[in-house]
């Protein structure tokens, strides 16, 4: 049941980067379109949880959860729908795996938490990566537009790192509470603050929108997207343990880069393939003691 689930999730996070892609190339406006996925994802949620009783509506004025709302969905998402206007779905997947090198780097530059050498390592492989996914567009005369998009990319994911450390910081202060609760709130609020976004800087027409490619793509992302992949993320922490779901980022952006050149034609080139290999072996080496203490676990299990 565990490697069925953690399959599933990695499955539709490697999915949602095209899902997005499909959705604004379709003429949904992306901020729109994000706070709309998250508000009705974490809506349908945490109304769920009520009826269950197994959240309560005081979690709603919980001034942590707007923040980290606001980091975790608005700032990372904000930034991905904007610039999958302007580069391939599969470049984005392996710009949002920085997340984790952009969490050691806050640990160690903010909190004051010593870095293991593998970790310095890993980071300078991993953003030596980015720089070669990039290498071709940064030359004299390129698309500098692209080049921007993919800075607004890792910019969203410094957000997702400062809410993924705030999140652990909530949860170990907060005893019982339920990520899946957590999760459903923060996307309200992220979501609520996206919408806002849109209404300042987007105008809503429907004379570009393609019906059917944005109403797939939306629903698809709400329900499988939003509401399954994030569940199944929290089923696995706690069927497991918090480093081996978070693995699913050695997986899916690799999911995400084959299925853009398969499904929509997006190019591979040699620096892609090479600037993926560098960020994946670059998230491995920062994370090698989770890693051997992950395989030690499975190698220690008794056999059937």
């Amino acid at each position: 049941m565990v490697l069925f689930n953690y399959l599933l999730m990695c499955a539709i996070f490697g999915t949602t980067f095209l899902s997005i892609k499909i959705g604004v190339e379709a003429g949904l406006p992306p901020f729109f379109s994000a706070g709309l996925r998250f508000l009705a994802a974490g809506l349908i949620l945490f109304v769920w949880m009520l009826r269950k009783r197994k959240v309560k509506l005081s979690m709603l004025l919980q001034t942590e959860l707007m923040l980290i709302g606001f980091t975790s969905t608005f700032m990372t998402f904000a930034a991905l729908y904007w610039a999958e206007q302007h580069i391939d779905s599969g470049i984005a997947a392996m710009l949002s795996a920085t997340g984790p090198m952009m969490i050691l780097m806050m640990q160690t530059a903010f909190m004051r938490q010593p870095a293991r050498p593998s970790s310095i390592i890993g980071c300078a492989i991993g953003f030596a990566g980015v720089f070669l996914l990039m290498l071709p567009n940064l030359v004299l005369g390129s698309n500098t537009l692209w080049v921007w998009s993919c800075i607004v990319v890792l910019v969203g994911e410094a957000g997702y790192a400062a809410g993924s450390l705030y999140t652990r910081h909530v949860m170990l202060r907060s005893e019982g509470i339920s990520p899946l609760a957590m999760n459903s709130v923060q996307m309200m609020y992220g979501g609520i603050a996206l919408i806002v976004l849109s209404l300042m800087t987007e105008r809503a027409t429907t004379h570009s929108l393609h019906i059917l490619p944005a109403i797939g793509s939306l629903l698809y992302l709400i329900i499988a997207g939003s509401m399954l992949g994030h569940s199944l993320y929290a089923w696995l922490l706690k069927a497991t343990n918090a480093f081996f779901p978070s693995t699913w980022l050695y997986v899916s952006p690799v999911i995400a880069l084959g299925l853009g050149a398969l499904v929509y034609g997006e190019s591979i080139s040699v620096y892609s393939i090479a600037g993926t290999a560098l960020i994946l072996s670059g998230i491995a080496v920062a994370n090698l003691p989770q890693l051997r203490r992950l395989a030690a676990r499975r190698n220690d299990r008794p056999a059937v």
